[in-house]
């Protein structure tokens, strides 16, 4: 006969209740939060060391990776080891209308007979989000010889300001200040912003996003692999495409050729400006860094603004100009190329290209130099 009560576990022995099946002691949690630091801490510095980056002539940032902001840093850095002239900017100095070959930089170095000068322009990379690259990616651009551009289009109206309140898509949100201060029509959730601040801050989320925005599309692998539910992740880690863009993106034809009609921007005030504000910003970080820089204004194709629009632009261009005199910076703002080298509001033509490297070149000689 048995003794049900003699068989029935001592409750001194019951585990206590968990949805895991596998516990770890102190001991094993030690161990793991340690391989998971080193995973954490030292993979993305040694990922550099396998990811191949070679910078050759006229090299510039891959339109589909202008999000991959991993790649300005190692750029920024590899050229400012060179001692090279870095010119930052927007689109128009990445060339929107013009290949690797045909950009500002080049005709730069063309003219000077060397690899003078980096093309470090990104796509779409307005002012207020400008101050955050080189605020938490461009920390190479320190002690060198750098063209800051200003492009004026981004005052052209309340929208590309970013000063209305309505919710307004823009471009490069995840360099923008995500809390203070705030931006009117950005309407990300807390968890998009915290993920932005992530990324930027800590070295691990960053290369995280860099890998995403260069092998998957920009998609997580999860999503990436319902994409492509036949290709191998591992596979695609091996098969970087940072070679330059060399496709045009527009034809190289004058705004007028291709239909534009003059504008009527909506200027914003300077003092109001946002995006105004925000590029002194990133003129002082650059100074701070003990960088000399050249500030480029322009040349806004003042051809394609109707009269009013012409004589507000031409305050707010005052007004830059005025602003830059006192406080002393070195700055050039070219009159307005001619009417047929322009292919839109901002964007030169090869040959307009070729002329204000012309002008650059005649008024500061000692900038296009290398600095070491």
């Amino acid at each position: 006969m048995n003794d049900k009560n003699s068989s029935a576990p001592s409750p001194t022995h019951v585990p206590p209740y968990g949805s895991h099946l596998i516990r770890l002691s102190l001991k094993e949690w030690i161990v793991a939060a340690a391989i998971l630091s080193v995973f954490y801490f030292l993979l993305p510095p040694f990922w550099n060391r396998l990811e191949p980056l070679n910078i050759g002539t006229d090299y510039r940032i891959p339109y589909k990776l202008s999000e991959d902001y991993w790649i300005f840093d190692r750029y920024a850095q590899q050229s400012a080891a060179q001692g090279r002239t870095l010119i930052v900017g927007d689109s128009v100095i990445w060339g929107e209308y013009v290949t690797p070959e045909q950009t500002l930089a080049h005709c730069l170095n063309q003219i000077n007979g060397a690899e003078f000068c980096a093309n470090l322009g990104v796509n779409g990379i307005h002012p207020i989000a400008l101050a955050g690259l080189l605020e938490y990616f461009g920390n190479a651009l320190a002690n060198q010889q750098v063209i800051l551009h200003f492009n004026p289009l981004w005052m052209s109206s309340p929208e590309r300001d970013l000063q209305i309140e309505k919710e307004f898509r823009f471009n490069h949100p995840k360099l923008v200040p995500q809390f203070y201060p705030a931006i009117p029509c950005y309407r990300a959730t807390f968890s998009e912003r915290a993920s932005a601040v992530m990324e930027r801050d800590v070295t691990f989320f960053g290369w995280a996003n860099h890998l995403r925005v260069a092998y998957f599309d920009n998609l997580d692998i999860p999503s990436w692999t319902l994409e492509h539910p036949y290709a191998d992740p591992l596979t695609t880690l091996t098969q970087p495409h940072f070679e330059p863009s060399r496709d045009l993106r527009h034809e190289q034809q004058s705004w007028q050729v291709s239909g534009i009609p003059q504008q009527d921007f909506d200027w914003v005030d300077l003092s109001s400006s946002m995006q105004w504000r925000f590029f002194q910003k990133a003129l002082d970080t650059l100074q701070q860094r003990g960088n000399k820089v050249l500030v480029l204004v322009g040349p806004f194709n003042e051809h394609m603004l109707k009269e009013r629009s012409l004589l507000a632009y031409r305050n707010i261009k005052n007004g830059v100009s005025e602003w830059l005199q006192k406080n002393k910076v070195d700055a050039l703002i070219p009159e307005p190329l001619p009417s047929e080298l322009y292919g839109d509001a901002s964007h030169p033509l090869k040959e307009g290209y070729e002329r204000l490297a012309q002008t650059i070149s005649q008024r500061f000689p000692n900038k296009i130099t290398l600095s070491h």
